[in-house]
């Protein structure tokens, strides 16, 4: 008895850990992070280059004396990622200032909004300071021709707007996945407390599995959210969605603390679902109700 309701109590504690943590991944804006940093900093020492008619700059990575194999090797990673970066853009044809045509700004993004890092560029934070700019803007969830660039060939705008349609379709699963999880363990949580005001095990049963049920939508929503992060750097053309090699990205702790409530769903589940088998069944003194000689026992 008492083993059967501490693994009630402990799951029904676990849940609503869960659901807290669940709610804050969802009302918070650090699903997904970009540094970009590096990259300004780079087209920023670019655009104060000389530019007087007399002057030819070459660059370093041009010049015959290279560097070794083992000193390359001794670099540290970022270096050597920009150095690939730089050799691929000599193999492709494809200048700095072709990369530095389009800018890139340090984000953060949730569910619902995409926001500029704080303290990350002191441009964007005078913009926002004088009003030009919004810190955030709200993620569209329905389809806007507004996103698609102008000026682009046909089979590149068809192949931009199945694209979008495609990523469209990613966000409204995992936003809405995510809000049908939270609504699940909230639902399954106020059974499980009644069930254990009333101590029916029937109902701490159902508690579980719908805390089970709430962990399999929440994992569809984790799936289909990566899936998207990754279908947008992946996109084409590469020159207006893909990120340079100088860029930092990632997910940010909205991410690990959606994984952790989910973890801890699928804990208070198993724990729910458990404690109806452990508690003993309670057995009544009178045998089954049959009329002998006129009386009913």
């Amino acid at each position: 008895m008492a083993a059967g309701k501490l693994l009630l109590y402990a799951g029904l504690s676990l849940s609503l850990c869960a659901l807290g943590m669940l709610a804050v991944a969802m009302c918070s804006d650090h699903w997904y992070e970009t540094d970009a940093r590096r990259y300004r900093e780079r087209c920023r020492s670019f655009s104060s280059r000389r530019k007087d008619p007399g002057f030819i700059y070459i660059p370093n990575n041009s010049l015959p004396l290279r560097a070794s194999r083992s000193s390359r090797s001794s670099l540290p990673r970022w270096e050597e990622k920009l150095l690939l970066a730089r050799n691929r853009r000599q193999l492709f044809a494809m200048s700095a200032a072709d990369e530095c045509s389009r800018q890139y700004n340090s984000t953060n993004m949730g569910l619902w909004r995409k926001c500029y890092r704080l303290g990350f560029d002191q441009d964007i934070e005078d913009l926002i300071r004088k009003g030009s700019i919004a810190r955030c803007s709200y993620i569209k969830y329905h389809y806007s021709s507004a996103t698609i660039p102008k000026n682009l060939s046909f089979n590149n705008t068809k192949t931009i707007r199945q694209d979008e349609w495609h990523s469209l379709h990613l966000r409204r699963m995992t936003a809405g996945f995510m809000g049908m999880a939270v609504a699940i363990i909230l639902f399954g949580w106020i059974i499980g407390v009644l069930g254990c005001c009333w101590d029916r095990g029937l109902m701490q049963y159902v508690a579980g599995l719908l805390f089970l049920m709430g962990g399999t939508f929440c994992i569809i929503s984790l799936c289909t959210c990566v899936a998207g992060i990754n279908f947008e750097l992946s996109r084409y053309p590469r020159d207006l969605f893909g990120l340079t090699d100088d860029i930092g990205h990632g997910y940010g702790w909205s991410m690990f603390c959606a994984w952790g409530g989910l973890g801890l769903t699928l804990i208070a589940g198993f724990f729910c679902t458990l404690a109806p088998s452990v508690q003993p069944i309670t057995q009544s003194t009178c045998p089954k109700s049959r009329q002998e000689n006129g009386t009913v026992c």
